[in-house]
C-alpha cells in the first residue's frame, strides 16, 4: 500500500521529471550523434564541463541563461574535437570519445582548482527558480508535476519536440538519418557527409552540456567534483532503449527518472530493514533490464561506428 501510494503521489512525478531533466539533455544530444553515424562516448565529460562552465560563467556575473550558453559552447567545442577525431581522420570512435570524456573531466577540475585554489566548499549561486504558473500550476496531478519545474525542464521536454521534428519532417532530418544508413548515397546526391556528421556531433555535444548544466543552475545551486555521477553512461543506454526515437527516448528518461526517484523513498521507508546499496543499485538494474528487452528489436543506424572516406567503397 504504501508503495501504491508513493506511485499515486504528485510529489514522486515531479521528481522524477526534475530527475529526468539531464538524461533528456544527453539521450537527445547522442540520439543526434549515433544517427549521424557516429557513436559519441565523451558524453559523461562533456556532462561535466557543461556543469562546471555553466556555473562558472554565472558566477562570473554572466546571467543564468548566459550560463547555459556558455555550457553549450563548451559542450560544442569539445564535439568539435570529437568530430575531427572520427570523422574526417577515421580514428577509433570508443578511443576518441573516452579520450573525451577524461580530457573534458580533468580540464574542469583543473580549471575550477586554478580559479579556486583555496576554497573548501563551492560558491552558490541564485539556480533557476520553479515556473509556478498562475492557474495551470493549480491543475490537480499536472500542476505540480509540470508545471511547478524550472525554466530548464521546460527546455529539455521543447527539444525533444524540435529534434522529432527536424528529424522526421525536414530534409535536413532525412538527410541526417540517411549518413547514418549509407554515407555512400548521401554523397552520391552531392551533400557533406562530412559536414552533416560533424554539425550532428557538435549539436548533440552541446544538448549533452546542457544535461550538465541542468544540475549545476537548477538542481544544485554549485559544482563539486563527481556530481555527474555516471549519468552519461546512462543516457548511451537510453539510446539503444529508445531505438533511436525521441519520443521513446523520453520514455526511458523518464523511466529511469521514476526508478531513481522510487529508491529514495523505499529507502527511506525500508532503510533499517535492507542495506542502502540496494536501493541504490535499483534503478541501474531496473534499466538494463529493460535496456536488454528493448535492445532486441532495436533498429540501430547501419553506418554507426563505421568510418567513411571520400572517394573509398
Amino acid at each position: 500500500m504504501d508503495l501504491l501510494n508513493i506511485l499515486l503521489s504528485d510529489s514522486f512525478w515531479a521528481a522524477s521529471l526534475r530527475i529526468a531533466t539531464p538524461l533528456i539533455f544527453g539521450v537527445l544530444g547522442a540520439l543526434i550523434c549515433e544517427r549521424s553515424g557516429v557513436l559519441n562516448l565523451g558524453i559523461e565529460g562533456i556532462f561535466v564541463v557543461g556543469a562546471m562552465c555553466g556555473w562558472m560563467a554565472v558566477w562570473l556575473g554572466a546571467s543564468l541563461w548566459g550560463g547555459v550558453l556558455a555550457a553549450a559552447l563548451a559542450g560544442a567545442a569539445f564535439g568539435f574535437l570529437h568530430a575531427l577525431l572520427t570523422v574526417p581522420l577515421g580514428l577509433s570512435q570508443h578511443v576518441s570519445g573516452l579520450g573525451i570524456t577524461l580530457f573534458a573531466t580533468s580540464a574542469s577540475y583543473f580549471t575550477y582548482r586554478t580559479a579556486l585554489p583555496n576554497v573548501s566548499s563551492p560558491p552558490r549561486i541564485e539556480p533557476f527558480q520553479p515556473l509556478d504558473i498562475p492557474v495551470l500550476s493549480d491543475l490537480p496531478v499536472l500542476g505540480p508535476v509540470l508545471f511547478q519545474q524550472t525554466a530548464l525542464t521546460w527546455l529539455a521536454l521543447g527539444m525533444v519536440g524540435l529534434v522529432w521534428f527536424v528529424l522526421d519532417r525536414t530534409a535536413l532530418g532525412v538527410a541526417l538519418k540517411a549518413v547514418g544508413d549509407n554515407p555512400d548515397s548521401v554523397d552520391a546526391q552531392g551533400l557533406s557527409v562530412y559536414g552533416l556528421r560533424i554539425g550532428a556531433i557538435v549539436a548533440g555535444s552541446s544538448l549533452m552540456a546542457l544535461g550538465g548544466a541542468f544540475l549545476t543552475m537548477s538542481a544544485f545551486d554549485a559544482f563539486f567534483f563527481g556530481m555527474v555521477n555516471g549519468r552519461g553512461w546512462v543516457c548511451i543506454a537510453l539510446v539503444i532503449f529508445a531505438s533511436w526515437r525521441p519520443g521513446k527516448a523520453l520514455l526511458g528518461a523518464i523511466l529511469f527518472g521514476a526508478f531513481d526517484a522510487l529508491q529514495v523513498r523505499l529507502q527511506t521507508e525500508m532503510g533499517a530493514l535492507v542495506p542502502g546499496q540496494v536501493f541504490l543499485m535499483a534503478p541501474y538494474i531496473l534499466s538494463i533490464t529493460a535496456l536488454v528487452i528493448a535492445a532486441r528489436s532495436a533498429d540501430y543506424p547501419r553506418a554507426l561506428l563505421t568510418p567513411w572516406f571520400k572517394g573509398q567503397r
